[in-house]
């Protein structure tokens, strides 16, 4: 058997990091196994169906690593709706689904209990298709329906408890549940690997299968993502968007390596392993049923990490993008909700020789690519952003000044060593330590108590502009 995997999401406006956790446990599975991935866009609900959201997948799963062209696809369920049709009046002329024009009200007041499920009223009523009526699967009232799992054993459900579920709608198109299965069929799907969420929909979708006379494929449902709650992550209430992710500047072989470990660990007592290691090692057999938590903080911290391996020249071309664009304005951003905004200095301004120069220093300090804009800001503006409260804290040092501007202009080397030297001998003459000498001058030419090294940012900015804007602070003491 050649396994068919399949990665089927609907077109929402955004990419759930839970989404992208199947894809990639999705697209290792079927290599592992020298299989196909197949990529289906569930596009019938007309109100999702629009062509950025498609393309906006598509780019995602570039981003992740399952690029375009490598995988088959993408196919769209809309494209199968004559095929759903069909399977639903096969099933109705078997004998297995039955027409029903039964109102909820109608079925509440019968069972007195508005949250019963439906109760067969339409069984017997030999009704044809009509307007209004919709085709009910007919479920077994005896028996177990056993679900075999990859990661969960063997689910069971008792088949009394599953209601006679609506396969079509009163106007005759097919529902989730029979749609789902005839792409599965039609693909050659052999094996679905999808969050726990769906557990609840598998017999239904294994009666359908066996209805349709075809062995039901290898079921895997991986847990469900959760926050620090432990709730499920829910677009309406946390970050889930990967493309939130990747435009704050996390890495795609971050969030790979940090997906890969909802639910499952390589071996030995390690987490940031290389991708190649989770493709030979990762087992579905291996995976945590249990929920798994989507720790921000920790995510980040990789990114940290990842960062700081990369080499200078990669850390460089990776930062590109948060500084010399393409850029949303921040309506667009705002309308999207993601997307990288222009840095607050005039584009034209920006000198990639002077960033490459400053590059390791900041490299070792970020946890996200985004943050490269405020610790560089400094070199490509004309002034810079000086934060208040950075402000108010170096302001009762600031009477250095007048000294420091004094000894500098008097230097005759601009760089690293000889800045700091003369800024500790200031310093010294004014009873202070090199901390609280240096604060005045650090907020005076970058803004911030906090940022890249002060004699290195200096030697960087040069004489010129950086008395200038020593001497303009010393004017106001900050």
């Amino acid at each position: 058997m050649t396994v068919r995997v399949r990665f089927a999401p609907s077109p929402t406006g955004i990419f759930h990091v839970g989404g992208a956790r199947s894809a990639l446990q999705n697209w290792i599975y079927a290599k592992q196994h020298e299989g196909a991935f197949v990529l289906r866009i569930e596009d019938t609900d007309a109100a999702r169906n629009r062509p950025e959201w498609t393309e906006g997948i598509l780019n995602a799963l570039d981003w992740i690593g399952i690029e375009r062209g490598t995988y088959e696809g993408p196919y769209f369920q809309s494209a199968y709706a004559a095929e759903h049709v069909k399977a639903a009046t096969r099933l109705y002329e078997a004998g297995r689904a039955y027409y029903c024009d039964c109102t909820r009200d109608q079925v509440q007041a019968r069972t007195g209990n508005q949250y019963s499920g439906y109760d067969g009223f339409c069984r017997d009523r030999a009704l044809g298709p009509g307007e209004g009526r919709a085709l009910r699967f007919l479920t077994p009232d005896e028996g177990e329906t056993v679900v075999v799992d990859l990661i969960r054993g063997e689910p069971t459900f008792e088949n009394k408890l599953i209601e006679d579920f609506v396969i079509a709608r009163g106007d005759g198109s097919p529902v989730f549940l029979l749609a789902n299965v005839v792409d599965d069929l039609t693909m050659g799907i052999t094996h679905v690997i999808r969050a726990e969420e769906h557990l609840p929909n598998t017999p239904k979708q294994q009666m359908l299968w066996e209805a349709l006379g075809h062995t039901p494929p290898v079921w895997a449902h991986v847990p469900i993502v959760v926050n620090e709650k432990r709730q499920k992550l829910s677009k309406r209430r946390d970050k889930v968007a990967l493309e939130m992710y990747r435009d704050e500047g996390y890495l795609a072989a971050t969030m790979r390596n940090y997906l890969m470990l909802l639910g499952w660990a390589p071996s030995g007592d390690r987490e940031i392993v290389p991708w190649s290691v989770i493709e030979e090692e990762f087992r579905l057999e291996d995976v945590n049923p249990s929920p798994a938590f989507f720790d921000e903080k920790k995510l980040r911290s990789f990114n940290g990490e990842y960062i700081r391996a990369l080499s200078v020249e990669d850390f460089v071309q990776a930062c590109l993008p948060w500084l010399t664009g393409p850029f949303l304005t921040p309506e667009e951003k705002a309308e999207k909700g993601y997307g990288v905004t222009a840095p607050p200095w005039d584009l034209n301004s920006f000198d990639l020789a002077v960033f490459a120069q400053v590059a390791p220093l900041a490299q070792t300090r970020i946890a996200v690519l985004s943050e490269i804009v405020e610790y560089v800001d400094f070199l490509f503006l004309d002034e810079p952003v000086v934060d208040e409260g950075a402000r108010a804290k170096a302001a009762k040092d600031a009477a250095i000044l007048p000294a420091v501007i004094e000894a500098y202009e008097g230097s005759a080397e601009w760089s690293t060593e000889p800045l700091k030297e003369t800024l500790i001998a200031v310093g010294e003459a004014a009873g202070l330590k090199l901390g609280k000498a240096q604060a005045p001058v650090r907020v005076a030419v970058t803004g911030r108590t906090v940022g890249l090294p002060l004699f290195e940012s200096l030697e960087v900015l040069g004489k010129e502009k950086a008395l200038a804007r020593l001497r303009q602070a010393a004017a106001t003491l900050l």
